[in-house]
């Protein structure tokens, strides 16, 4: 990756140019750094093994002696009106039969809620039941619907389209999603859960992910090393302004019943801390998109102009990165708005204009989501662009 000057180098794959060595060299040093510092940050705050042992299943989610057997649908009655009774109308019920545990086999007639009785349920569907330990009929009750097939097509359809589009590079993409996986759930949410500070967690997960997702799917260069220096300065910036933004908007993280839980389980959580957190990591996917594009597209422009001083090519980048940065950020807005439609559904009924709701825990913390991914977003695009432009090769004499 640090190729002394005189030495060529393909950009693009088709010229020769000479290469500057101490931009790079102050390049891979400054992430050679932030490397050892993100491994001494999972060594600080990697979760206390009592601590999260003690924590994990610590909550009982049903009575002893419960059950949760599966059955096979049998029928599915109508949903009821609201003056209708399920026993005299015939509606509001699925007849199954038990296909697992002590009861298998026997037929049971369960109540289900108006919405399951019309989401295209079939006889031979299955629906997982709460058995109650106790004798006699009415032991059985719905409690979901049970959904792993369909679930496991969906992500077999996933990777056989990555695979077959992208082949070795979708490899490495699917191998990095693992590693990212692993890094949350094993390292970030432990942490988070037994009281470490939330900011400094998401930030040392997500750079460790960043580490091994860029260079595991775009490969060992200078390129995605400026990709990656762009988007460790995008996180930081997110993490900042997601602080303040927190803090100044005097947000409580705690916007729905997840958050009520957690305050009476685990009451270690800051829960200011947990929402930038969450800021941080939902942003990483999109930040990443964004740099190693405009890191490309600088390479790429050098490749197509040898003559283009650093000033050109950044200024032709930035012109690239701003057709990126608007259709992004729609990316980002209409992502969390996805996500948050059920409460703004909920909120037209309200006789309240829509202005008078804007600072409501729930409206807030999505307007808060978005704008600081968004400004973390835009500024990663000037500063990967000018890291390229100073890596790339220079400049050939017409």
């Amino acid at each position: 990756m640090g190729h002394g000057h005189g030495h060529s180098h393909r950009a693009g794959g088709e010229d020769d140019f000479e290469v500057d060595r101490t931009p790079r060299l102050v390049l891979l040093t400054a992430l050679a750094l932030v490397a050892v510092v993100t491994l001494v940050g999972l060594a600080l705050l990697w979760p206390d093994g009592d601590a999260k042992d003690e924590l994990q299943g610590s909550v009982g989610f049903a009575a002893e002696g419960v059950t949760f057997p599966e059955a096979v649908v049998r029928e599915v009655q109508r949903a009821c009106a609201a003056d209708e009774n399920p026993a005299e109308a015939g509606c509001g019920r699925i007849r199954a039969i038990v296909d697992e545990g002590a009861s298998e086999g026997t037929q049971v007639l369960v109540d289900v809620p108006p919405q399951i009785s019309d989401s295209g349920l079939d006889p031979g569907d299955r629906i997982e039941l709460v058995r109650q330990p106790q004798e006699g009929e009415g032991q059985f009750g719905y409690f979901g619907t049970e959904r792993s097939s369909p679930l496991w097509i969906l992500t077999i359809a996933f990777v056989v389209v990555v695979l077959g589009i992208a082949r070795l590079r979708g490899l490495m993409a699917l191998l990095g999603l693992a590693f990212a996986s692993v890094v949350v759930l094993g390292f970030a949410v432990p942490a988070l859960l037994t009281g470490e500070p939330g900011i400094p967690v998401a930030l040392v997960a997500a750079t460790a992910i960043m580490y091994v997702v860029l260079y595991t799917t775009h490969g060992f260069s200078v390129r995605t090393s400026t990709a990656l220096a762009g988007t460790l300065a995008g996180l930081a910036i997110t993490a900042a302004v997601g602080w303040w933004a927190v803090r100044s908007t005097h947000l409580s993280g705690i916007a729905d019943e997840s958050g009520g839980f957690l305050t009476t389980f685990a009451g270690e959580i800051n829960f200011q801390g947990l929402l930038t957190a969450a800021v941080i990591i939902a942003g990483l996917g999109v930040l990443n998109d964004v740099t190693i594009t405009q890191s490309s597209a600088v390479w790429e422009l050098r490749a197509a102009s040898p003559t283009m001083s650093r000033t050109e090519i950044f200024t032709s980048g930035m012109r690239i990165g701003r057709d990126h940065i608007a259709s992004t950020i729609y990316t980002i807005v209409f992502a969390y708005a996805g996500t948050a439609l059920t409460l703004l559904l909920v909120l037209q009924l309200y006789d309240r204009p829509m202005t008078d709701l804007i600072g409501t825990e729930e409206i807030a913390e999505e307007i808060v989501r978005s704008l600081t991914s968004s400004i973390g977003l835009v500024l990663a695009v000037p500063i990967t662009t000018f890291f390229a432009a100073l890596t790339v090769p220079g400049a050939r004499e017409a």
